[in-house]
C-alpha cells in the first residue's frame, strides 16, 4: 500500500521545481494511500490538496494547512467528518463517495465560517430521511450543498422543522453505526479464516506428512513415500494446482460483497497480489527466454530487425559503395545507438536491440562512415566495397580469353581486360555500355570507352585546349584484327594502293 513520502510530495511538485515547503498545490491522486500524514509539516502554505480515489479512512494531520481552500476527498474510506476546524480558509470541501454514515458530524465544520460548497452524495447518510434540510439547517454558511445552490426560503424551512428532523436522523445513524458493527466482525471473521487457511498451506504436515493423532487415514503421499515416483507424483500436482490460480481470482470476482471500506481494501490487496504474481512471472519468461541468434554456426549473418524500424539499402554503383538509410527515432538520443560494419554485414544496436543486415557485397569497414540527420533523425551508413568484379553485357563473346602483353601492365583509365565468364575488371571497374567499342581477333579483346561529346555556343572564344579528344594512342596502341578474306582488296586490282600508314579495314 502506498504512502505519502518525501520523494512522492517532491515528484508531485515538478511545477514547483520540486521545492515542497512553499507549494501552494498538490495532487495525490490514485495512489492507494491509506492514511493522510506528514503533509501539514512539509507544506504549511498549500491552497489545493487533490486526495480522491485513494483508501484513507481517517481525515487527519491536516489541522496546521492555515491557507488550505479546497479539499478533496472523494472516493475514498471516509466514516466521519473531523479535524478541520484548523483550516480556516476552507472554502470547498468534496467528500463524494464515502462511508459517512455520522451526519451529525457536519456539525463540527461550523467553525469553517468561509465554506461555501460540500459535496456528500455518494455517502449512506445521503439516503437518510431529511438529510438535505439538517445540512442546510446545521451549517448556516453554506451557500451549495451537492452542487444545488440553496435558497434563503429553504433554509427557513429547515430551521423551522431542525428538531423533528435531527430527532429522526439519530435514529438513523444508530441503525447505521450497529450495521457497520457487524460488518466489522464479519469482515474480521473472514481475514481470520484466511489467515488459519495460510498457516495451514505452510505447516509442514500440510504437505503430505501424516499425524497419527488426527485419527485420518494415511494420505496417499505418505503411503508411496519408499517409492521413488513420488516426487514427480507431487510435481504433476504442482503443476495441476496452477489452473486453480485463474478459477481462484475468478471465483474472487463473481462472490457477492458489501461496499464497504473492508471490502476496498480486500480488493485492493487482491489486485496487488495479482500485480506481484503477474511480474514474478513476467521475470521469469524474461530469464527463460534464449538470446537472439545473430550469427549461425557456419559463420552466415542473419537479417535481423528487432527495433522494427524501416530502413532502405542502395547500391550506388557510380560511387562504387552501399548506402544503408535506417529510420531511427528523431528525438532519440545518439548515444544509444552503437554502429558496427563488418566485410559481409552491418550490425546497429539501438537501445540495446539489435538490426542486422546482410550486405549483397564484400565492403571496406575502415573507410566506412555513418552520419545521422538532423531533421529526419535517420541513420546513414556509406560503406564502399572491396572489390568490384562485373559481368559483361549480353552481346559480349563467351569464348574470349585475356592474354594482357607487356605493354599493357600498366593501367589505363580507360582501358580494360576481357577475361573468361565474361567478367569485366580494371582499374576503375565498370559494366560495358553501348557507347563502349569491343575489338577482337579470337585471342584477346580490347574495352576502348568513347569519349563523351560535347556541344558548345562558340568554341573559338575559349582559350583552353579540349582535352576530351585527346588520347594516348601510341602508349597504348590496340593490336589489330586479321580483316575476312572476302573483305580484304586484292594486290591484283589496279586501282590498289598500297600506304602502311593507311590501318586495315575492319
Amino acid at each position: 500500500m502506498g504512502r505519502i513520502t518525501e520523494d512522492l510530495v517532491r515528484r508531485n511538485a515538478e511545477h514547483n521545481d520540486c521545492v515542497i515547503f512553499s507549494l501552494e498545490e498538490l495532487s495525490l491522486h490514485q495512489q492507494e494511500i491509506e492514511r493522510l500524514e506528514h503533509i501539514d509539516r512539509w507544506c504549511r502554505d498549500l491552497k489545493i490538496l487533490y486526495l480522491q480515489n485513494n483508501l484513507i479512512g481517517k481525515i487527519e494531520n491536516v489541522g496546521k494547512l492555515k491557507k488550505l481552500e479546497y479539499l478533496n476527498l472523494a472516493l475514498n474510506n471516509v466514516e466521519k467528518i473531523e479535524n478541520l476546524e484548523g483550516c480556516e480558509e476552507l472554502t470547498k470541501l468534496d467528500l463524494t463517495v464515502n462511508f459517512i454514515g455520522e451526519l451529525s458530524s457536519v456539525k463540527t465544520l461550523r467553525g469553517n465560517v468561509h465554506l461555501r460548497e460540500l459535496f456528500l452524495m455518494g455517502n449512506p447518510c445521503a439516503d437518510f430521511e431529511g438529510y438535505r434540510p439538517f445540512v442546510v439547517a446545521a451549517l448556516p454558511q453554506l451557500q451549495c450543498l451537492d452542487g444545488k445552490e440553496i435558497e434563503r426560503s429553504e433554509r427557513i424551512q429547515a430551521l423551522q422543522n431542525l428538531p423533528a428532523v435531527e430527532q429522526r436522523i439519530r435514529e438513523q445513524e444508530r441503525a447505521h453505526c450497529l450495521k457497520r458493527a457487524r460488518e466489522k466482525q464479519e469482515a474480521q471473521r473472514k481475514l481470520r479464516e484466511e489467515l488459519e487457511n495460510k498457516e495451514k498451506e505452510n505447516r509442514p504436515g500440510f504437505e503430505g506428512h501424516w499425524d497419527p493423532g488426527s485419527g485420518a487415514t494415511l494420505p496417499p503421499s505418505a503411503e508411496s513415500k519408499d517409492h521413488p515416483q513420488a516426487p514427480d507424483i507431487q510435481g504433476g500436482e504442482r503443476n495441476h494446482r496452477k489452473p486453480e490460480d485463474g478459477e481462484d481470482d475468478l471465483e474472487f470476482w463473481n462472490k457477492p460483497s458489501l461496499f464497504t471500506p473492508e471490502s476496498r481494501l480486500e480488493t485492493l490487496r487482491h489486485m496487488e497480489k495479482q500485480r506481484r504474481d503477474q511480474e514474478k512471472l513476467s521475470e521469469k519468461k524474461k530469464k527463460v527466454k534464449p538470446p537472439r541468434t545473430l550469427i549461425t554456426e557456419d559463420g552466415r549473418a542473419l537479417n535481423v530487425n528487432e527495433p522494427k524500424l524501416d530502413f532502405s539499402l542502395k547500391d550506388d554503383e557510380n560511387r562504387h559503395q552501399i548506402i544503408l538509410d535506417l529510420a531511427v527515432y528523431r528525438y532519440m538520443d545518439t548515444s544509444l545507438i552503437h554502429v558496427d560494419v563488418q566485410p559481409t554485414y552491418v550490425r546497429v544496436m539501438v537501445k540495446g536491440k539489435p538490426f542486422q543486415l546482410a550486405l549483397p557485397a564484400e565492403v571496406r569497414p575502415d573507410s566506412s562512415s555513418a552520419r545521422r540527420s538532423q531533421t529526419t533523425g535517420h541513420l546513414v551508413i556509406c560503406m564502399p566495397k572491396a572489390g568490384e568484379v562485373i559481368t559483361g553485357g549480353r552481346g559480349t563473346h563467351t569464348s574470349v580469353r585475356s592474354t594482357m602483353d607487356s605493354s599493357r601492365e600498366q593501367p589505363d583509365k580507360r582501358a580494360a581486360s576481357c577475361g573468361p565468364g565474361d567478367s569485366w575488371e580494371g582499374e576503375a571497374a565498370f559494366r560495358p555500355s553501348k557507347a563502349d567499342v569491343i575489338i577482337t581477333d579470337g585471342s584477346e579483346c580490347l574495352l576502348r570507352s568513347k569519349p563523351t561529346e560535347k556541344l558548345e555556343v562558340d568554341p573559338s572564344k575559349h582559350s583552353f585546349p579540349d582535352v576530351a579528344n585527346i588520347v594516348q594512342g601510341a602508349r597504348h596502341t590496340p593490336r589489330r584484327v586479321r580483316p575476312a578474306p572476302g573483305v580484304m582488296p586484292s594486290e591484283e586490282d589496279p586501282d590498289f594502293e598500297d600506304n602502311p600508314e593507311v590501318p586495315p579495314l575492319i
